[in-house]
Order: structure tokens, then sequence, then C-alpha cells
């Protein structure tokens, strides 16, 4: 699995959303903008409207970043716009928020600069200076919480942990085209088979999988969340 991943189309767009937790319209209109009262707002996500229904690896993981502002602060992402768009030419790369670089380091000064220079919302901020450091917000650090980045030079996110690094379940685009596992096994099956009430100790011996790794995917797919 190398970085060209983040260019895959891993999904179709209503599957995105699920996954995404956010309504389908809300990840169409990220990903190619749209026309209200007679204004024309570009895309946050792409460089330019493409007209596709599919959702790259890239555009899912930058997605699930906009998701944690959404969740936050309920404010307009098109405002992340141009600063999205500054970054990836910066960075030269074509989904700066799905690399760990803009949050270590170097990275960190680039980010606060661009945030100032484009008149970014402090609610949107990425990064904060404090005293002599640059500091992670909140819905940042939530959402780096939740990414394995790869260990190359690249890295890259190769895969995201929805319930957190401690859990289990997986979404990896190399396996199960990207739907959430847990050992390899999809969740939705799971939780299917416990919910038509055969016993937990009967499914997890059935897939080979532990009960703790049952639990958790019980509780992924039963949380508020991801209904």
């Amino acid at each position: 699995m190398s970085v060209a991943t983040l260019h895959r189309e891993v999904y179709a767009l209503p599957q995105a959303a699920r996954l995404l937790q956010v309504p389908p319209a809300t990840l169409q209109w990220w990903l190619e903008g749209g026309v209200r009262n007679t204004h024309e707002y570009l895309p946050v996500l792409r460089p330019e409207p493409t007209g596709s229904k599919m959702v790259t690896w890239g555009e899912f993981v930058e997605a699930g970043y906009l998701r944690e502002y959404r969740r936050t602060h309920r404010v307009p992402l098109p405002h992340l716009r141009r600063f999205i768009e500054l970054l990836r030419e910066r960075q030269g790369v074509p989904y700066p928020l799905a690399h760990y670089r803009p949050f270590v380091g170097e990275g960190r000064k680039l980010v606060l600069e661009l945030q100032q220079e484009v008149g970014l919302p402090a609610d949107l901020w990425l990064v904060v200076p404090v005293t002599d450091q640059i500091v992670l917000l909140p819905s940042t650090e939530t959402f780096l919480s939740k990414v394995v980045f790869s260990d190359d030079d690249e890295a890259w996110a190769e895969r995201i942990h929805p319930n957190g690094k401690a859990s289990p379940v997986v979404l990896d685009p190399e396996y199960s085209f990207g739907e959430p596992t847990v050992r390899g096994i999809r969740t939705e099956p799971l939780a299917e088979l416990v919910e038509a009430g055969e016993p937990m100790d009967a499914v997890a011996s059935q897939f080979g999988i532990g009960l703790a790794d049952l639990k958790a995917a019980l509780s992924y797919e039963f949380s508020p969340a991801a209904a």
C-alpha cells in the first residue's frame, strides 16, 4: 500500500456519507460546491467540481477532518477552501489534511501562517500559538487520535479507527472496500446476527474473533452516531 491509495476511488458518495455520519447533501457540497441564491460556491475539498459521485480515500480522510469541525463548531466550512488550497500548494500534496506533515514540526508553523494569511475564522483554526509553542486545537487532536499514518516520509493516512485507536474497529481501503471491520470481519453482519438473537459467544466463535472484538464491533454499530 502506498501514498497513491489516497487517489483511489473507494466509496460511492452515499456510502461515504453514511460512514462519515454526515448527510449526503453535505458531503456533496464539500466535494462539489453548488449554487445558492444565484451565488456559486466552490468545493471545499476538491480544487474544482468534477461531477464524480465517487469519493477517493484522500477525500474521505479530509472529510472526516471537516466533520470534526462541523460537529464541534457548526461553522460554514467554505471558509476553509482558500486555506486548504494554499496548504495543498505549499505542501506539494493533493490531500494536505490526509498527511501528518501539516501537524508536526515546521508544518505547524506553515499552518499558523496560512491561517492568518487567509483570515481564517478562529473557530476553524488547526493550531494556535501558546507562549513559545504552536499547539493543536482539540478538534485537530480528536481527528488525529483516530488516524494511523504511514511510517515513511510521506506520513499519509493509511487507516482510520472511528472509535479511537483503542478500539479494533477500523476503516481501511485495503479491506472490505473500506467498510468498518474488526480483525478483517465487517462489523455490520456481526451486529445483524446479534440483533437477530444469536448468542454473542456463538457469533464470536463462528467468525473466529474474540468476545472483546465483537463487543467493540457492536459498540460501533449500535452507537447513536452510527445509526
